[in-house]
């Protein structure tokens, strides 16, 4: 019987895999149904089994991929068991085929569940795709990523974040600073997803030179988008005017991708949210793709799904 080992460079990174006493590699070998040996810089597996070898090699390098980046709000434990749930047997190839690579990103992006890989799908199938879902579920980060994507690979020339901005009620004029200055403690969210995949300096020239543009919802009117990745996020605390006129920017060759949710409405009682609109007029259009995601997506911490079950079922 021969042995399948991977390298583990980094002792630090290694010794978070093999957890306190081993007790991260032995939710691994449990998964496995094999015993994992940790060697100096090695990690193996006694096998012939090739898909038993393709297994632990996604697993771990999933792993190292989660670990390399940090910034997680969950326990290694728990993300080595997300890792186990959502590669799971047979599911392995899935989930690595809809992975996301974007050239100079510091990791490359999985898809944590099976709704987020269906999301991950839907992205590149569709020029325009509403996705909704709870916080924490991954809609934003995953569409971020892939806009990005798309622009490091030349399929665009830009990417327009946008969002409306209801605490302000679309008007920024009493806010100090500039326009990007003005807009920025609402477009933070989209930042920082864009930190976690690219090094902060190339976000930052990207962004000095007018490639990637932050925008309020109401500066969208007029324009047309060509050529370019569109993400309108919060969308939930749209009108249905403002949603018409946002969907209405799209030109040719771009790539539109709308996230919000449904249940975190901030707009005034008597205003339909043009995101429940839209859901609901658009569904079965051509060309347009709905992923929904559910407490089940939530990759933070364990304690947040709990909280949005808690909701979900108070709500039925």
């Amino acid at each position: 019987m021969s042995a399948y080992t991977i390298i583990v460079p980094d002792g630090n990174i290694l010794a978070r895999v093999c957890g306190t006493n081993d007790c991260n590699l032995k939710l691994i070998e449990e998964f496995l149904g094999l015993q994992v040996f940790a060697q100096g810089n090695e990690l193996s597996i006694e096998t012939d089994d090739q898909a038993l070898q393709q297994q632990f090699n996604f697993i771990i390098n999933r792993i190292l991929d989660e670990f390399s980046v940090g910034g997680s709000t969950v326990t290694d434990a728990e993300m080595i068991q997300s890792v186990l749930n959502n590669g799971g047997k047979g599911d392995h190839e899935f989930f690595s085929r809809y992975s996301i690579s974007i050239p100079g990103g510091v990791k490359k992006v999985y898809p944590r569940t099976r709704g987020q890989t269906l999301l991950v799908q839907k992205l590149r199938s569709t020029d325009m795709v509403f996705a909704c879902g709870p916080a924490g579920s991954g809609k934003t980060f995953l569409c971020v990523a892939e806009a990005l994507k798309l622009l490091l690979t030349h399929k665009v020339n830009s990417i327009v974040l946008t969002r409306p901005v209801v605490e302000a009620g679309e008007s920024l004029g009493f806010l100090p600073g500039d326009l990007n200055e003005k807009i920025n403690p609402y477009i933070r969210p989209l930042y920082d997803s864009m930190g976690a995949i690219l090094p902060k300096e190339t976000v930052k020239r990207l962004t000095d030179n007018g490639i990637i543009e932050v925008a309020p919802l109401a500066y969208m009117r007029g324009r047309t988008l060509n050529d370019c990745a569109v993400i309108l996020d919060e969308a939930q605390n749209t009108t249905t005017e403002q949603m018409k006129m946002f969907l209405t920017r799209m030109g040719e060759n771009s790539k539109v991708f709308i996230t919000g949710d449904p249940s975190q409405i901030d707009l005034p009682k008597k205003i339909t949210s043009g995101l429940v609109h839209a859901l609901e007029i658009l569904r079965g259009v051509e060309g347009i793709s709905i992923a929904k995601l559910d407490s089940g997506d939530v990759v933070r911490n364990e304690l947040v799904k709990k909280i949005i079950r808690a909701y979900e079922n108070e709500e039925k």
